[in-house]
């Protein structure tokens, strides 16, 4: 699909995983590496950009230990594991001259900024990324929640998701070959047939707050900087029109 969905304020959300690489769990520095250059050709096009990391990448390793374990404790370990992904993606992204901010929601200030709404889009007006990261900072709220929380108050223009397919479809199309692949789709319609986009708290977040959702595959090298042209294979979510 191409189409002109140019958004000057934009919230990027990658899962954890997507920093994996060929790993089993962890970081893959040269994963890291590649989305922080695709972040900042983004940056150069002059989008302003907040960025959320899921921690499955780094909780995967630890889900041994978090077997048994009560809801919140492991969430708070999940929390703990986003902030070591976005210590590495500010840490990659300033090697290559982008200045980037990590903001917390659960306060660590020797390790990054507490987050506080007004600075964080004072960051974003300077032109620096701000990687926003511990979720909302509350358990039983995924990073997705947490994404379309910190895209309602930054005032965004759009919420991107980058995953493992190039959109949204009606199955898994890693199982099942024949699953319809939208290229443009709504938030109800989404909570209607139970797609697994995002969780049911973010979509209704995001529609409530008519964020549009573009979903496309971050894996696919380069694809980026070009679905945020608008070029490139992506589904685009729209609020319902009213």
């Amino acid at each position: 699909m191409t189409g002109d969905v140019s958004f000057k304020r934009i919230l990027l959300k990658i899962s954890g995983e997507a920093l994996m690489g060929a790993r089993d769990y962890g970081l893959d520095m040269d994963m890291v590496d590649r989305v922080a250059g695709e972040i900042a050709q983004a940056h150069a096009q002059g989008h302003e950009i907040g960025l959320v990391i899921g921690g499955g990448n780094i909780f995967r390793g630890l889900a041994g230990a978090a077997a048994g374990m009560e809801r919140a404790s492991a969430d708070y370990m999940g929390m703990l594991a986003t902030v070591m992904n976005a210590l590495a993606m500010q840490n990659a992204l300033h090697r290559i001259g982008v200045d980037a901010r990590v903001m917390s929601a659960i306060p660590m200030p020797t390790v990054c900024e507490s987050f506080a709404r007004p600075r964080a889009v004072r960051h974003l007006e300077k032109g620096r990324v701000v990687i926003f990261a511990a979720g909302t900072g509350n358990p039983y709220f995924t990073t997705d929640t947490g994404a379309a929380l910190r895209a309602a108050e930054m005032g965004c223009d759009a919420l991107f998701k980058g995953t493992s397919v190039d959109g949204i479809y009606s199955d898994d199309p890693k199982k099942n070959p024949d699953a319809e692949r939208f290229d443009t789709i709504s938030y109800d319609e989404i909570l209607k047939r139970n797609l697994k986009v995002m969780d049911a708290a973010a979509i209704a977040l995001a529609r409530d707050n008519r964020i549009p959702l573009v979903v496309f595959s971050i894996r696919e090298e380069g694809m980026l900087p070009r679905v945020i042209r608008g070029e490139g294979r992506f589904t685009l979510v729209t609020p319902e029109e009213e």
